[in-house]
């Protein structure tokens, strides 16, 4: 074969050799094709498979670590928690509205073949400027998709954050998160065993959408990567409600040996997976395989991504009980295969053998690449600055993309949907009751790419921190992790580099906080024509907590409440920061300093002010530094009365926005303060800044009525977002 079409099916010519060596003869076009989304990046970890071992993926509550579709996590009477993030990164560059949709559906689907019911989405998104020609198209399409598709299916979108840089212009970035509830004796596993045992095809009926999309995923972007919108799928959220009925239908019957969604690389994935978990054969017959197009061949069977498919291998004897429940929902059903013992993962068409590969040669065997990598260079250092008037710099900042009010997006959103949601998007965290028990969950996505761009190690650990902080600040405590780990091309060292180190942070600061990460998910190659993402490790943790809702908010909402900070008091720390963007155009300095073991004694005495209801207000103070911050706990919002504030001492415009972290804003009754100080170890300082009343924020040299800045920062964004698309955006 070729070296123009080996590249074609996704392989490099010395993983062809490899073929030809493990197989001992030449491949058909078919077993090339399979060979190429098996060995892709995005389905077999190639690059990073050696970095990602040093995550802590234990602990006394993790019942399901990574490698399986979701992981899952014990929250008490025999419940668990179920939960992945996962990317969709190129499809929705590609088009928007179905890449950013069944990004959706396939993170449900990841979570809900595990036997669990979704209650929660988040997402994490990633744009250009705001002044690129397609950036708001893909605005547009990303919000429309996610909002489509999670709506329909009933499922609330409980948070998320989106921000904007020069270096997503090209290859924007959504990633999507989904947990479920799930008893613990009813998890499902994606394993095929029992030789004889059937295999049920379930679902949507496969058509010609998706073919190559794993391999998709796993290229950079070059010109004319736009005409590749036949590897997009294509969603229909009302065929994936049916089919999660259904599933969790059969489910109850106790039938089922193991399940597994038709995602990336389609049937392929989900058949060689299920057999390499239970160290099987697999037998299918694509013959069997509903089709929606007419004069398909197993090669395109075998490769679809169409949505809204699962694979199930059933108890032998039980195949009434698969037809009588999905012939009820209206699905597809179709016995495709059978379970064997003799290793091999077997295709045949109207009984002829199109092929016939060891299973282990698919998954165990694939190449696993320790790709040199170069320690990242420091960062350049702060210069002298000349600052702008402190006010100046609030309005600016408060109007920035990053900070600016997203309730445009978050509005579109089903997020109260199910009646379980206490707190929605806008806060530090998302709450969602757990219906009929006293157990809460918190959910919090966090990501900030200019930190880990300066310094992978540290910028991740303060992510991860951060993530841990504003868990906290609604009163629960980090419980499991799943990551979305977006980089560049893992050829070049520079970029492998970012990769290794960002993961030595992450495994630090989660070791440190004792926050196991259970599943998770890898996107490289995101670059266009070699300009490369901002390394992006996208994280989405969650959260818990038991007995009643925490009567605390972000926004002061009264008068007469004394706010104070605590944790790091001041810093002057401008590397990294919002503002040396926004204000100077520069991306310079360390990022904040972060002690992990430090931070989790500032998390346990802020969970016990709120538990012992001694604080009402409860904020973190990262982008933007302490000014932002409180100018956020100004604002009002839902049934939160705007209200201003006055702050004592001397504060000059480092000190205003520096950032830094480890620091959170509390507000409560002054009567409260010297509970409020008893509470707090002598390891975690407390300042007393001043109090609320009246409408103005004031602080050093910033003197502003709070309903000007509000205004600000909650039709900046909006306005831009709703102008006119012009001919330019496409």
């Amino acid at each position: 074969m070729k070296a123009e079409e080996v590249k074609r099916h996704g392989l490099t010519m010395a993983e062809y050799e490899r073929v030809l060596e493990k197989l001992g003869r030449p491949p058909t076009d078919t077993e090339v094709g399979v060979f190429g989304v098996m060995w892709s990046e995005h389905c077999s970890y190639k690059s990073s498979r050696v970095h990602l071992r040093r995550l802590p993926t234990k602990g006394p509550r993790v019942l399901i670590g990574p490698g399986e579709n979701a992981g899952v996590v014990d929250i008490g009477d025999d419940l668990a928690v179920c939960f992945k993030m996962e990317s969709h990164n190129h499809p929705s560059y590609i088009e928007p509205y179905q890449g950013a949709a069944t990004g959706v559906g396939g993170i449900m689907r990841d979570v809900f073949t595990m036997g669990a019911r979704p209650v929660a989405l988040l997402d994490s998104l990633r744009f250009g400027r705001l002044d690129h020609p397609k950036t708001r198209t893909l605005v547009h399409g990303v919000v429309a998709g996610i909002a489509g598709y999670g709506n329909c299916m009933g499922v609330p979108t409980v948070g998320g954050e989106t921000r904007f840089d020069a270096s997503y212009d090209g290859n924007c970035l959504v990633n999507a998160f989904c947990a479920g509830i799930v008893r613990k004796d009813r998890i499902f596993l994606g394993t095929a065993a029992g030789p004889g045992n059937p295999v049920f095809y379930v679902g949507a009926r496969t058509g010609r959408d998706g073919i190559h999309g794993a391999t998709m995923a796993s290229e950079s972007f070059g010109e004319g990567s736009e005409e590749k919108r036949p590897t997009v799928q294509v969603g229909d959220p009302f065929q994936e409600k049916l089919l999660l009925e259904a599933c969790l239908e059969l489910m109850d019957r106790n039938v089922i040996v193991g399940i597994q969604d038709m995602g990336a690389a389609g049937l392929t994935s989900s058949s060689v997976e299920m057999a390499g978990r239970g160290g099987a054969g697999l037998h299918l017959h694509l013959d069997r395989v509903p089709m929606r197009e007419t004069g398909m061949l197993p090669y395109e069977i075998l490769l679809s991504e169409s949505q809204e498919r699962m694979l199930i291998v059933l108890e032998k004897g039980k195949e009434a009980e698969v037809f009588e429940i999905f012939q009820k929902w209206d699905l597809q059903v179709a016995e495709v295969g059978q379970v064997s013992d003799d290793g091999v993962w077997r295709c045949y068409w109207h009984g002829e053998e199109v092929a016939a590969i060891p299973t282990s040669l698919l998954t165990d065997d694939a190449p696993v690449y320790e790709r040199p990598w170069t320690e990242p260079a420091a960062p350049p250092p702060v210069p002298e600055l000349v600052h702008p008037p402190a006010l100046d710099v609030l309005t600016k900042l408060l109007s920035d993309p990053d900070i600016s009010d997203k309730t445009w997006i978050w509005r579109q959103y089903d997020h109260q949907v199910g009646t379980d949601s206490i707190t929605g998007p806008g806060s530090d965290a998302a709450v969602l009751r757990v219906k009929g028990t006293d157990k809460f969950l918190a959910f919090v996505a966090e990501c900030n790419g200019r930190h880990v761009y300066l310094d992978p190690y540290r910028g991740t650990m303060g992510q991860v921190t951060e993530a841990a902080r504003n868990l906290a600040c609604v009163g629960a405590e980090g419980i499991g992790l799943t990551d979305c780990l977006n980089f560049g091309n893992p050829e070049r060292p520079e970029i492998m580099g970012q990769f290794a180190r960002s993961i030595d942070g992450m495994a630090e600061a989660c070791k440190a906080l004792g926050i196991p990460v259970v599943s998770g998910n890898v996107s490289l190659y995101n670059e266009t024509e070699g300009t490369s993402i901002l390394p992006t490790p996208g994280l989405a943790m969650v959260g818990l907590y038991t007995g009643t809702a925490r009567q605390v908010r972000a926004r002061f909402g009264r008068a007469g409440l004394e706010v104070a900070l605590i944790g790091v008091l001041a810093t002057r720390h401008l590397g990294g920061s919002l503002y040396l963007r926004a204000i100077h155009g520069l991306l310079a300095g360390d990022p904040p300093p972060v002690v992990p073991t430090w931070e989790r004694e500032l998390h346990d005495a802020l969970r016990r002010l709120i538990a012992e209801g001694l604080i009402e207000v409860a904020h973190d103070c990262s982008d933007g530094g302490l000014a932002v911050a409180l100018a956020e706990c100004c604002f009002g919002g839902g049934s939160v009365t705007p209200i201003g504030v006055t702050i004592q001492g001397d504060w000059d415009v480092p000190l205003l926005f520096g950032e830094a972290h480890g620091r959170v804003i509390i507000a409560y009754d002054p009567a409260l303060q010297t509970k409020v100080r008893g509470l707090l170890p002598a390891t975690v300082p407390w300042l007393r800044l001043g109090e609320t009343g009246g409408t103005e924020l004031s602080i050093g040299a910033i003197r502003a009525e709070v309903a000007e800045l509000e205004k600000n920062f909650r039709h900046s964004f909006a306005d831009w977002v709703d102008a006119r698309l012009t001919t330019g955006d496409a």
